[in-house]
C-alpha cells in the first residue's frame, strides 16, 4: 500500500451508491448520486419537493431502475447501468408516506404481511406469530394486535407500518416522509418513539424529509439534495456550521445576506472588514450571517441600529431592527425578559466565525 494512501474504512458500508443517474423524458431526476451508509447509521435525504429524494429511495428499493451507476448492499450488487435485482430479493424495507395498511386486516395481520419469502423460510406458524408479537411489543402496540386500522390514531398507524417494515429484518429500512401526515404535537412524540425503536433495533435507515429540523434531530448524517444532485453530505453540524454553498446555508434557517467585493483578502461590510480567504481579488461575493452571528449590545458598538418592532413568542421575543448600511430589516431573537422596546437604539457587532462568504456564482 502506498504511504500516501488513506487508511481503509474499518467498517465496510452497508449501502453504497456510485454515479446513480435517472431521467424521466427530458427531466434529469437523478444525476451522479454517490454516498455510503454505514451499518446502523441513520441518513436523512433532505431537500425541497421535487428534488429527487423519493425517486432515489425508490431506486434503492428497486421500484425505479437507474440508467447509470451502481447500488451495492453489503457488497452485493443490486443495480448496475439499467439492470437490477427485483425489489422482493433486495433485503430492503420500505415504509410509505401513507402507511398503506390494509383496512380489512387486523394490526397483527398487517404486520405479518410484511413477512414474505426468505423471512418465512424455516419458520413455523407459531414462530411467525411470535415474531409479529415481538415487533408489536417493540413499537408499544402489543395490546392492539387484534384491532383494525380504522380504530387507530395516526401515530398508532405509523407505528404499525414501522413494525411491518421491520418484521422481516431488512438490511436497510427506507422511510419516505413518515411523519408528514401527523399534527405537530403527535409528530414530535412519534418521531422520538420511532428513533428509539430504530436505535434499539440497530436498523440501517434512510429517511426522506423536507424538514431541516427533523433531519438535524433524527439523523446521524444528512445528504442535502437539489435538482436531482447531492449538494453536501455530512453531520448536522457540518451542514449548519460549514455549508458548502449558499443554497446549503439558506436551507437551514434565515440568513442576513450582504453583497460585497473581495479586496486584498477581505470584504467591506457595515460591520467592518471581514476576512475572505481563498477568494479571488475583485470577486463579487455574499456574506451570509445567521442571526446568532450578530450580537446585540449597547449603542456605540460597531454598527448602530434602532428597534422598530417587538413580537412576543412565549419563551423568547423577536426584535425587528433597522441598521445603518443594511437595506433589509434584521430579525433577531432575544430572551422574553430582554428590556429593549421599539425606538431604543442598540449596537450590533459580528462574530466572524459564524459567517459564511460565497462567491456569487457558487449557489
Amino acid at each position: 500500500m502506498s504511504l500516501d494512501a488513506p487508511p481503509p474504512d474499518p467498517v465496510p458500508p452497508r449501502l453504497e451508491l456510485r454515479g446513480i443517474g435517472l431521467r424521466f423524458g427530458a427531466v434529469q431526476a437523478l444525476a451522479d448520486i454517490a454516498f455510503q451508509v454505514r451499518p446502523g447509521e441513520i441518513l436523512a435525504l433532505l431537500g425541497d419537493s421535487g428534488c429527487g429524494k423519493s425517486t432515489l429511495l425508490r431506486a434503492i428499493a428497486g421500484l425505479e431502475q437507474p440508467e447509470t451507476g451502481t447500488i451495492r448492499l453489503d457488497g452485493t450488487l443490486l443495480s448496475e447501468d439499467g439492470r437490477g435485482v427485483p425489489p422482493e430479493a433486495r433485503g430492503v424495507g420500505l415504509m410509505f408516506q401513507d402507511y398503506a395498511l390494509f383496512p380489512h386486516l387486523t394490526v397483527a395481520e398487517n404486520v405479518r404481511f410484511g413477512l414474505h419469502g426468505k423471512s418465512l423460510q424455516g419458520r413455523s406458524a407459531a414462530e411467525a406469530r411470535a415474531l409479529v408479537q415481538a415487533r408489536l411489543e417493540q413499537v408499544g402496540l402489543a395490546d392492539r394486535a387484534k384491532s383494525y386500522p380504522g380504530t387507530l390514531s395516526g401515530g398508532e398507524s405509523q407505528r404499525v407500518a414501522l413494525a411491518r417494515a421491520l418484521a422481516p429484518g431488512p438490511r436497510v429500512l427506507l422511510l419516505d416522509e413518515p411523519f408528514s401526515n401527523l399534527d405537530r404535537r403527535t409528530r414530535d412524540r412519534v418521531r422520538d418513539d420511532t428513533l428509539a425503536v430504530l436505535r434499539a433495533s440497530g436498523a440501517t435507515t434512510l429517511l426522506v424529509t423536507h424538514d431541516p429540523e427533523e433531519a438535524l434531530g433524527f439523523a446521524d448524517r444528512i445528504a442535502l439534495m437539489r435538482r436531482g444532485r447531492i449538494v453536501q453530505v455530512g453531520t448536522g453540524s457540518d451542514l449548519y456550521c460549514r455549508p458548502a454553498t449558499r443554497f446549503a446555508a439558506r436551507f437551514f434557517g434565515d440568513l442576513v445576506e450582504i453583497d460585497g467585493t473581495c479586496r486584498s483578502g477581505t470584504v467591506a461590510t457595515p460591520f467592518g472588514q471581514v476576512p475572505a480567504p481563498g477568494l479571488a481579488e475583485g470577486a463579487a461575493v455574499t456574506l451570509c450571517l445567521r442571526p446568532e452571528a450578530i450580537r446585540l449590545g449597547a449603542a456605540g458598538a460597531s454598527l448602530r441600529a434602532v428597534v422598530r418592532a417587538r413580537r412576543f413568542l412565549g419563551a423568547a421575543a423577536l426584535l425587528s431592527l433597522s441598521a445603518d448600511g443594511l437595506p433589509e430589516p434584521l430579525h433577531l431573537p432575544v430572551p422574553a425578559d430582554d428590556p429593549r422596546e421599539p425606538g431604543d437604539a442598540v449596537g450590533l457587532s459580528l462574530d466572524p466565525d459564524r459567517g459564511f462568504i460565497f462567491a456569487n456564482e457558487m449557489d
